[in-house]
């Protein structure tokens, strides 16, 4: 595992000196700065609004993160021929896909907790001391963080399959289609015959089901957030993790990088 370690580090120190990355972290603390004068004005219900913006600022920025970075990690290393003298070396080609997706992973996990840390103290700002209650807010980081891993490895995944303009779109489209995947096995319609039924419901099943990690609105009521979610949508992550990088691997080894 060293060469994927190793490959890790090296893309962890450069996606914290991108400066669009604090850029966007910078962007959601303001975001969670103004949710206190909002807050102010939301009379009673003013860790409602905190948390609600706080947490919604943390995943709309780690998710832009990890798209548009998460794209760039392969074309990036193709664009400046450094691939090539690194797979040269005595590293696999699937070792440095999964090298990459830690690397973006540990940034994402590090602006994360600068993020929830701003919002912490945002809500110290309002309601201080803190409530046990408020603990609930790390728990609802932590699951966007697992909804960012599985983002992290689409994006990849379409990186290796297709131009960065068209991966950006494609991970999109599939964050977009997994919010909506639950949806998807419920829906009833006259006018869909049950075959489409059927079809439709299978594509759910291979979508994300990022409902699995929405808890935000609980949490912003301060209703606690079952245990049993939490191991679950862990298991989730990594199994979902783990199949599409997994393509991606037998994609990217079979890719003519000439």
């Amino acid at each position: 595992m060293r060469p994927v370690w190793t490959v890790a580090t090296n893309a962890f120190r450069e996606a914290v000196r991108d400066r669009v990355l604090y850029n966007l972290v910078f962007f959601a603390l303001l975001m969670i700065a103004a949710s206190i004068l909002v807050g102010q004005i939301s009379i009673g219900i003013e860790q409602t609004v905190i948390v609600s913006l706080g947490l919604t600022a943390t995943s709309v920025i780690g998710l832009m993160i990890a798209i548009f970075i998460g794209v760039g990690l392969v074309s990036k290393e193709m664009d400046r021929r450094t691939l090539y003298a690194l797979l040269a070396k005595p590293v696999q080609r699937w070792q440095f896909l999964i090298g990459k997706f830690i690397g973006l992973v540990m940034t994402l996990a590090v602006n994360t907790a600068v993020m929830a840390a701003g919002l912490y103290v945002a809500l110290w700002m309002v309601k201080h001391p803190l409530e046990r209650n408020d603990a609930y807010v790390l728990l609802a980081v932590y699951l966007i963080l697992l909804k960012l891993a599985i983002i992290v490895a689409l994006a990849l995944l379409f990186s290796c399959v297709t131009t960065p303009f068209l991966a950006i779109l494609f991970t999109f489209g599939i964050y977009v289609a997994g919010v909506f995947a639950q949806d998807l096995r419920t829906v009833q319609a006259v006018n869909i015959s049950p075959s489409s039924m059927r079809l439709m419901r299978g594509i759910s099943y291979l979508l994300p089901n990022f409902e699995n990690f929405n808890v935000m609105g609980a949490v912003a009521h301060g209703e606690p957030v079952a245990w049993a979610l939490l191991w679950q949508a862990t298991l989730y992550a990594i199994l979902y993790c783990a199949l599409v990088l997994a393509a991606a691997a037998a994609v990217f080894s079979r890719r003519n990088l000439k």
